[in-house]
Protein backbone atom coordinates (compact mmCIF):
# COMPACT_ATOMS: atom_id res chain seq x y z
CA UNK A 1 0.00 0.00 0.00
CA UNK A 2 1.34 3.52 -1.24
CA UNK A 3 0.82 6.84 0.67
CA UNK A 4 2.45 10.28 1.83
CA UNK A 5 2.90 11.89 5.07
CA UNK A 6 0.91 14.82 3.77
CA UNK A 7 -2.07 14.01 0.81
CA UNK A 8 -4.29 16.72 -0.69
CA UNK A 9 -6.96 16.08 -2.08
CA UNK A 10 -7.93 18.83 -4.76
CA UNK A 11 -6.02 20.02 -7.17
CA UNK A 12 -7.50 23.72 -7.78
CA UNK A 13 -6.43 26.79 -5.98
CA UNK A 14 -6.27 25.68 -2.37
CA UNK A 15 -4.95 22.50 -3.12
CA UNK A 16 -2.40 24.10 -5.12
CA UNK A 17 -1.04 26.56 -2.73
CA UNK A 18 -1.35 24.37 0.31
CA UNK A 19 1.71 21.78 -1.65
CA UNK A 20 3.35 25.28 -2.12
CA UNK A 21 3.18 26.54 1.03
CA UNK A 22 4.56 23.24 2.54
CA UNK A 23 7.40 23.24 1.01
CA UNK A 24 7.91 26.69 1.17
CA UNK A 25 7.70 25.96 5.03
CA UNK A 26 10.29 23.47 4.50
CA UNK A 27 8.20 20.65 5.17
CA UNK A 28 10.58 17.65 3.84
CA UNK A 29 8.26 14.73 3.61
CA UNK A 30 6.40 13.27 1.04
CA UNK A 31 3.45 14.84 -0.43
CA UNK A 32 1.28 13.92 -2.89
CA UNK A 33 -2.07 15.82 -4.66
CA UNK A 34 -4.81 13.98 -5.91
CA UNK A 35 -6.94 15.75 -8.05
CA UNK A 36 -10.13 14.96 -10.46
CA UNK A 37 -9.42 16.40 -13.88
CA UNK A 38 -6.30 15.19 -15.49
CA UNK A 39 -4.31 18.38 -16.37
CA UNK A 40 -2.08 19.81 -13.22
CA UNK A 41 -3.18 22.50 -11.04
CA UNK A 42 -4.60 25.29 -13.06
CA UNK A 43 -6.73 28.74 -12.35
CA UNK A 44 -10.25 28.76 -12.19
CA UNK A 45 -11.98 32.19 -12.31
CA UNK A 46 -10.36 33.29 -16.08
CA UNK A 47 -12.45 29.98 -17.16
CA UNK A 48 -15.64 32.00 -17.24
CA UNK A 49 -13.80 35.47 -18.70
CA UNK A 50 -10.77 35.22 -20.31
CA UNK A 51 -10.31 31.58 -21.74
CA UNK A 52 -14.03 31.46 -22.46
CA UNK A 53 -13.38 34.58 -24.69
CA UNK A 54 -10.26 33.20 -26.49
CA UNK A 55 -8.12 35.89 -25.00
CA UNK A 56 -5.77 33.41 -23.32
CA UNK A 57 -4.54 29.80 -24.03
CA UNK A 58 -4.76 27.08 -21.39
CA UNK A 59 -1.44 27.10 -20.70
CA UNK A 60 -1.20 30.59 -19.11
CA UNK A 61 -3.70 29.15 -16.76
CA UNK A 62 -1.56 26.51 -14.87
CA UNK A 63 -0.44 28.13 -11.16
CA UNK A 64 2.83 26.74 -12.05
CA UNK A 65 4.88 25.43 -15.31
CA UNK A 66 3.56 21.50 -15.46
CA UNK A 67 7.83 20.77 -14.09
CA UNK A 68 7.28 22.89 -11.45
CA UNK A 69 5.85 19.64 -8.90
CA UNK A 70 8.17 16.87 -9.96
CA UNK A 71 10.96 19.56 -9.30
CA UNK A 72 9.10 20.21 -5.93
CA UNK A 73 9.10 16.79 -4.94
CA UNK A 74 4.95 16.93 -4.66
CA UNK A 75 3.39 13.49 -6.71
CA UNK A 76 0.18 14.27 -8.76
CA UNK A 77 -2.36 11.58 -9.19
CA UNK A 78 -4.22 13.47 -11.45
CA UNK A 79 -7.96 11.99 -13.39
CA UNK A 80 -8.36 10.07 -9.60
CA UNK A 81 -11.03 10.95 -6.64
CA UNK A 82 -11.18 9.89 -3.56
CA UNK A 83 -14.20 7.70 -3.02
CA UNK A 84 -13.76 6.69 0.71
CA UNK A 85 -11.92 7.43 3.79
CA UNK A 86 -10.63 5.86 6.77
CA UNK A 87 -9.41 7.96 9.53
CA UNK A 88 -8.87 5.51 12.46
CA UNK A 89 -6.62 3.68 9.68
CA UNK A 90 -5.54 6.85 7.94
CA UNK A 91 -6.73 5.06 4.91
CA UNK A 92 -8.17 6.56 1.45
CA UNK A 93 -9.76 4.03 -1.01
CA UNK A 94 -9.88 5.72 -4.43
CA UNK A 95 -12.13 5.56 -7.51
CA UNK A 96 -9.73 2.83 -9.00
CA UNK A 97 -10.15 0.34 -6.08
CA UNK A 98 -6.70 1.00 -4.90
CA UNK A 99 -6.46 2.25 -1.32
CA UNK A 100 -3.56 5.56 -0.41
CA UNK A 101 -2.08 6.24 3.10
CA UNK A 102 -1.60 9.58 4.71
CA UNK A 103 0.08 11.28 7.91
CA UNK A 104 -2.07 14.01 7.31
CA UNK A 105 -4.92 15.14 5.11
CA UNK A 106 -6.01 18.15 3.73
CA UNK A 107 -9.29 18.33 1.91
CA UNK A 108 -9.25 21.03 -0.58
CA UNK A 109 -11.94 19.09 -3.12
CA UNK A 110 -14.16 22.06 -3.48
CA UNK A 111 -17.42 21.86 -5.11
CA UNK A 112 -19.33 20.17 -8.15
CA UNK A 113 -22.12 22.55 -9.97
CA UNK A 114 -25.37 22.26 -8.37
CA UNK A 115 -27.57 21.05 -11.26
CA UNK A 116 -31.27 21.73 -12.52
CA UNK A 117 -34.00 19.55 -10.57
CA UNK A 118 -36.42 19.48 -13.27
CA UNK A 119 -37.06 17.79 -16.20
CA UNK A 120 -34.61 18.12 -18.96
CA UNK A 121 -31.71 18.66 -16.82
CA UNK A 122 -29.68 15.75 -18.45
CA UNK A 123 -30.02 16.86 -22.27
CA UNK A 124 -26.90 17.39 -24.14
CA UNK A 125 -26.40 20.76 -24.69
CA UNK A 126 -26.82 21.63 -20.82
CA UNK A 127 -23.74 22.74 -19.43
CA UNK A 128 -22.08 24.00 -16.41
CA UNK A 129 -19.03 26.51 -16.40
CA UNK A 130 -16.46 24.85 -13.49
CA UNK A 131 -13.33 22.98 -15.32
CA UNK A 132 -11.99 23.10 -18.67
CA UNK A 133 -13.68 20.39 -19.94
CA UNK A 134 -16.87 22.12 -19.30
CA UNK A 135 -15.93 25.39 -21.41
CA UNK A 136 -13.95 23.51 -23.88
CA UNK A 137 -17.27 21.28 -24.99
CA UNK A 138 -19.21 24.72 -24.74
CA UNK A 139 -16.85 26.62 -26.80
CA UNK A 140 -16.62 23.48 -29.68
CA UNK A 141 -20.65 24.08 -29.85
CA UNK A 142 -20.68 27.44 -30.41
CA UNK A 143 -17.19 27.29 -32.95
CA UNK A 144 -19.95 24.58 -34.76
CA UNK A 145 -22.63 27.25 -35.05
CA UNK A 146 -24.18 27.16 -31.83
CA UNK A 147 -25.68 31.36 -31.16
CA UNK A 148 -28.90 31.08 -29.62
CA UNK A 149 -28.10 30.31 -25.43
CA UNK A 150 -30.23 30.80 -22.11
CA UNK A 151 -28.38 31.30 -18.85
CA UNK A 152 -30.01 30.12 -15.78
CA UNK A 153 -28.37 31.72 -13.31
CA UNK A 154 -27.62 35.70 -11.94
CA UNK A 155 -25.07 35.11 -10.12
CA UNK A 156 -21.25 36.23 -10.59
CA UNK A 157 -20.90 33.18 -13.38
CA UNK A 158 -24.36 33.41 -15.11
CA UNK A 159 -22.82 37.22 -15.78
CA UNK A 160 -19.30 36.93 -16.86
CA UNK A 161 -20.92 33.92 -19.24
CA UNK A 162 -23.17 36.40 -20.81
CA UNK A 163 -20.71 38.91 -21.20
CA UNK A 164 -18.18 36.50 -23.07
CA UNK A 165 -21.05 35.07 -24.96
CA UNK A 166 -22.84 38.56 -25.75
CA UNK A 167 -19.06 39.68 -27.25
CA UNK A 168 -18.77 36.18 -28.89
CA UNK A 169 -22.08 37.08 -30.96
CA UNK A 170 -24.42 34.87 -29.44
CA UNK A 171 -28.01 35.77 -28.46
CA UNK A 172 -28.05 35.27 -24.77
CA UNK A 173 -31.14 35.42 -22.47
CA UNK A 174 -30.22 35.36 -18.69
CA UNK A 175 -32.90 34.13 -15.91
CA UNK A 176 -32.74 34.36 -12.45
CA UNK A 177 -35.44 32.97 -10.20
CA UNK A 178 -35.05 35.69 -7.41
CA UNK A 179 -36.28 39.71 -7.90
CA UNK A 180 -32.68 40.46 -9.12
CA UNK A 181 -29.61 39.70 -10.09
CA UNK A 182 -26.64 39.02 -7.60
CA UNK A 183 -29.17 39.38 -4.68
CA UNK A 184 -27.50 36.72 -2.54
CA UNK A 185 -23.90 38.97 -2.50
CA UNK A 186 -24.49 42.61 -3.49
CA UNK A 187 -27.07 45.73 -2.37
CA UNK A 188 -29.65 46.91 -5.06
CA UNK A 189 -27.68 48.94 -6.48
CA UNK A 190 -25.00 46.76 -7.94
CA UNK A 191 -28.01 44.46 -9.51
CA UNK A 192 -29.61 47.77 -10.85
CA UNK A 193 -26.56 48.78 -12.26
CA UNK A 194 -25.40 45.21 -14.14
CA UNK A 195 -29.03 44.23 -14.89
CA UNK A 196 -28.85 47.15 -16.84
CA UNK A 197 -25.38 46.92 -18.49
CA UNK A 198 -26.23 43.48 -19.33
CA UNK A 199 -29.39 44.80 -21.52
CA UNK A 200 -27.68 47.63 -23.16
CA UNK A 201 -25.38 45.21 -24.22
CA UNK A 202 -28.21 42.90 -25.77
CA UNK A 203 -28.86 40.22 -23.31
CA UNK A 204 -32.87 39.36 -22.81
CA UNK A 205 -32.32 39.88 -18.74
CA UNK A 206 -35.78 38.56 -17.20
CA UNK A 207 -36.02 38.43 -12.91
CA UNK A 208 -37.87 36.80 -11.27
CA UNK A 209 -38.69 34.13 -13.48
CA UNK A 210 -39.16 30.76 -12.51
CA UNK A 211 -37.60 27.63 -14.83
CA UNK A 212 -39.91 24.85 -14.95
CA UNK A 213 -38.33 22.49 -17.33
CA UNK A 214 -36.05 21.92 -20.34
CA UNK A 215 -37.00 20.88 -23.77
CA UNK A 216 -35.64 18.73 -26.53
CA UNK A 217 -35.51 15.01 -27.91
CA UNK A 218 -32.04 14.22 -26.87
CA UNK A 219 -30.64 17.31 -27.19
CA UNK A 220 -31.97 20.95 -25.68
CA UNK A 221 -33.74 22.91 -27.86
CA UNK A 222 -35.84 25.15 -25.70
CA UNK A 223 -36.32 26.50 -21.87
CA UNK A 224 -40.07 25.98 -20.39
CA UNK A 225 -40.73 28.57 -17.74
CA UNK A 226 -43.51 28.32 -14.98
CA UNK A 227 -45.85 30.72 -16.97
CA UNK A 228 -45.76 28.21 -20.07
CA UNK A 229 -43.67 30.26 -22.45
CA UNK A 230 -40.57 28.18 -23.99
CA UNK A 231 -37.62 30.32 -24.72
CA UNK A 232 -35.88 28.82 -27.93
CA UNK A 233 -31.96 27.73 -26.81
CA UNK A 234 -29.69 25.65 -28.78
CA UNK A 235 -27.58 25.66 -25.28
CA UNK A 236 -28.02 25.95 -22.04
CA UNK A 237 -25.90 27.29 -19.35
CA UNK A 238 -26.44 26.48 -15.67
CA UNK A 239 -24.54 28.91 -12.83
CA UNK A 240 -26.70 27.93 -10.04
CA UNK A 241 -23.91 27.85 -7.57
CA UNK A 242 -22.07 24.63 -6.33
CA UNK A 243 -22.54 21.39 -3.90
CA UNK A 244 -19.50 21.18 -1.77
CA UNK A 245 -17.74 18.06 -2.88
CA UNK A 246 -17.41 16.51 0.95
CA UNK A 247 -19.36 13.09 0.68
CA UNK A 248 -16.36 11.25 1.73
CA UNK A 249 -15.34 13.19 4.69
CA UNK A 250 -19.16 13.08 5.65
CA UNK A 251 -19.92 9.32 5.59
CA UNK A 252 -16.79 9.08 7.79
CA UNK A 253 -17.80 11.38 10.37
CA UNK A 254 -16.41 14.87 9.51
CA UNK A 255 -19.24 16.87 11.02
CA UNK A 256 -20.48 19.49 8.14
CA UNK A 257 -23.74 20.70 6.68
CA UNK A 258 -22.95 22.85 3.81
CA UNK A 259 -19.33 22.16 3.48
CA UNK A 260 -17.08 20.74 6.01
CA UNK A 261 -17.12 22.37 9.67
CA UNK A 262 -13.72 23.78 10.58
CA UNK A 263 -11.94 25.48 13.66
CA UNK A 264 -9.86 28.65 13.18
CA UNK A 265 -7.10 26.68 12.54
CA UNK A 266 -8.84 25.09 9.20
CA UNK A 267 -8.84 21.85 11.38
CA UNK A 268 -12.25 19.37 10.83
CA UNK A 269 -13.76 17.16 13.62
CA UNK A 270 -10.93 13.98 12.20
CA UNK A 271 -7.64 13.95 13.40
CA UNK A 272 -5.21 14.76 11.04
CA UNK A 273 -7.36 16.02 8.07
CA UNK A 274 -7.84 19.95 7.65
CA UNK A 275 -10.16 21.29 5.29
CA UNK A 276 -9.40 24.55 3.13
CA UNK A 277 -11.18 26.35 -0.09
CA UNK A 278 -14.83 26.14 -1.36
CA UNK A 279 -16.04 23.32 0.81
CA UNK A 280 -14.69 24.56 4.55
CA UNK A 281 -17.47 26.40 6.78
CA UNK A 282 -15.58 28.66 9.38
CA UNK A 283 -16.71 31.27 11.79
CA UNK A 284 -15.81 34.39 9.82
CA UNK A 285 -14.31 37.39 11.88
CA UNK A 286 -15.95 39.65 8.73
CA UNK A 287 -19.23 38.33 8.69
CA UNK A 288 -20.00 38.55 12.76
CA UNK A 289 -18.79 35.40 13.70
CA UNK A 290 -21.33 33.70 11.17
CA UNK A 291 -20.09 29.88 9.94
CA UNK A 292 -20.21 30.38 6.49
CA UNK A 293 -17.60 29.30 3.38
CA UNK A 294 -16.54 31.62 1.04
CA UNK A 295 -15.83 30.53 -2.77
CA UNK A 296 -13.47 32.67 -3.54
CA UNK A 297 -9.54 32.23 -4.50
CA UNK A 298 -8.25 34.62 -1.64
CA UNK A 299 -9.87 31.89 0.92
CA UNK A 300 -8.39 29.42 -0.93
CA UNK A 301 -4.98 30.67 -0.69
CA UNK A 302 -5.10 31.96 2.45
CA UNK A 303 -6.74 28.70 4.02
CA UNK A 304 -4.02 26.76 2.46
CA UNK A 305 -0.87 28.66 3.44
CA UNK A 306 -2.36 28.49 6.99
CA UNK A 307 -2.82 25.05 7.18
CA UNK A 308 0.58 24.48 5.68
CA UNK A 309 2.63 27.25 8.31
CA UNK A 310 0.20 24.92 10.99
CA UNK A 311 1.69 21.33 9.44
CA UNK A 312 5.41 22.87 9.81
CA UNK A 313 4.77 24.16 13.46
CA UNK A 314 3.66 27.76 13.31
CA UNK A 315 -0.20 27.05 13.98
CA UNK A 316 -1.85 30.26 13.98
CA UNK A 317 -5.98 31.54 13.49
CA UNK A 318 -6.71 31.92 10.10
CA UNK A 319 -8.10 35.31 9.80
CA UNK A 320 -7.79 36.57 6.70
CA UNK A 321 -9.14 40.14 4.73
CA UNK A 322 -11.68 38.65 1.94
CA UNK A 323 -11.72 39.88 -1.38
CA UNK A 324 -13.10 38.91 -4.78
CA UNK A 325 -13.37 40.49 -8.35
CA UNK A 326 -14.97 39.93 -11.28
CA UNK A 327 -14.57 41.01 -15.00
CA UNK A 328 -17.57 41.71 -17.23
CA UNK A 329 -17.24 43.50 -20.82
CA UNK A 330 -14.92 46.77 -19.49
CA UNK A 331 -16.37 46.67 -15.90
CA UNK A 332 -13.82 45.35 -13.40
CA UNK A 333 -16.02 45.01 -10.27
CA UNK A 334 -13.65 44.56 -7.00
CA UNK A 335 -15.02 43.68 -3.81
CA UNK A 336 -13.83 44.35 -0.30
CA UNK A 337 -15.18 42.93 2.75
CA UNK A 338 -18.23 40.68 3.13
CA UNK A 339 -21.70 42.23 3.04
CA UNK A 340 -23.32 39.72 5.09
CA UNK A 341 -26.01 41.00 7.36
CA UNK A 342 -25.54 44.93 6.41
CA UNK A 343 -28.57 47.57 7.28
CA UNK A 344 -27.17 50.34 5.31
CA UNK A 345 -25.79 51.35 1.77
CA UNK A 346 -24.25 54.69 0.69
CA UNK A 347 -23.95 55.25 -3.37
CA UNK A 348 -20.65 56.60 -3.70
CA UNK A 349 -20.03 58.22 -7.21
CA UNK A 350 -22.81 58.46 -10.19
CA UNK A 351 -23.79 54.46 -11.80
CA UNK A 352 -24.24 56.53 -15.05
CA UNK A 353 -20.74 57.03 -15.64
CA UNK A 354 -19.51 53.39 -14.76
CA UNK A 355 -17.28 54.35 -12.48
CA UNK A 356 -19.03 54.35 -8.84
CA UNK A 357 -18.89 52.49 -5.21
CA UNK A 358 -21.45 51.04 -2.75
CA UNK A 359 -20.11 50.62 0.59
CA UNK A 360 -21.85 48.84 2.84
CA UNK A 361 -22.92 49.69 6.61
CA UNK A 362 -23.57 47.56 9.71
CA UNK A 363 -24.54 49.43 13.26
CA UNK A 364 -22.80 52.57 11.53
CA UNK A 365 -19.53 50.28 11.02
CA UNK A 366 -18.30 49.60 7.27
CA UNK A 367 -18.24 46.23 6.41
CA UNK A 368 -17.98 46.20 2.85
CA UNK A 369 -17.61 47.80 -0.17
CA UNK A 370 -18.52 47.00 -4.35
CA UNK A 371 -16.25 49.44 -6.43
CA UNK A 372 -16.56 49.40 -9.84
CA UNK A 373 -13.54 50.84 -12.16
CA UNK A 374 -13.24 52.47 -8.69
CA UNK A 375 -9.60 50.85 -7.67
CA UNK A 376 -8.64 53.69 -5.43
CA UNK A 377 -12.14 53.57 -3.55
CA UNK A 378 -11.27 49.77 -3.18
CA UNK A 379 -7.75 50.04 -1.78
CA UNK A 380 -8.42 53.23 0.42
CA UNK A 381 -11.80 51.45 1.41
CA UNK A 382 -10.76 47.98 2.46
CA UNK A 383 -8.88 50.16 5.69
CA UNK A 384 -11.72 51.18 6.49
CA UNK A 385 -13.26 47.58 6.49
CA UNK A 386 -10.55 45.95 8.45
CA UNK A 387 -10.40 48.92 10.88
CA UNK A 388 -14.14 48.09 11.27
CA UNK A 389 -14.81 51.62 12.07
CA UNK A 390 -17.82 54.11 11.98
CA UNK A 391 -18.21 56.85 9.39
CA UNK A 392 -21.02 59.40 8.55
CA UNK A 393 -22.33 58.31 5.72
CA UNK A 394 -22.48 61.56 4.16
CA UNK A 395 -19.02 62.01 4.47
CA UNK A 396 -19.07 58.40 2.90
CA UNK A 397 -21.02 59.66 0.23
CA UNK A 398 -19.21 62.64 -0.87
CA UNK A 399 -16.64 61.12 -3.75
CA UNK A 400 -14.48 63.87 -3.74
CA UNK A 401 -13.28 63.51 -0.50
CA UNK A 402 -10.40 60.20 -0.76
CA UNK A 403 -11.69 57.59 1.83
CA UNK A 404 -8.14 57.23 3.06
CA UNK A 405 -9.34 60.55 5.24
CA UNK A 406 -12.04 59.46 6.59
CA UNK A 407 -9.55 56.87 8.99
CA UNK A 408 -9.53 57.56 12.50
CA UNK A 409 -6.05 59.66 13.69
Amino acid sequence: MSGADVVIVGAGHAGAQAAIALRQNGFAGTITMIGREPEPPYERPPLSKEYFAREKTFERLYIRPPHFWGEKGVTLMLGTEVTSVDPLGKVLTLSDGETFTYGQLIWAAGGDPRRLSCKGAELAGVHAVRTRADCDQLMGEIDGGVKNIVVIGGGYIGLEAAAVLTKLGCHVTLLEALPRVLARVAGPELSAFYEKEHRDHGVDLRTGVAVESLEGDGRVRGVKLADGEVIPASAVIVGIGIVPAVAPLIAAGAAGGNGLDVDEFCRTSLPDVYAVGDCAAFACDYAGGAVMRVESVQNANDQATSVAKAICGEEKAYHAFPWFWSNQYDLRLQTAGLSVGYDQTVLRGDPATRSFSVIYLKHGKVIALDCVNMTKDYVQGRKLVEAGVAVDPAQLADASVPLKELMPA
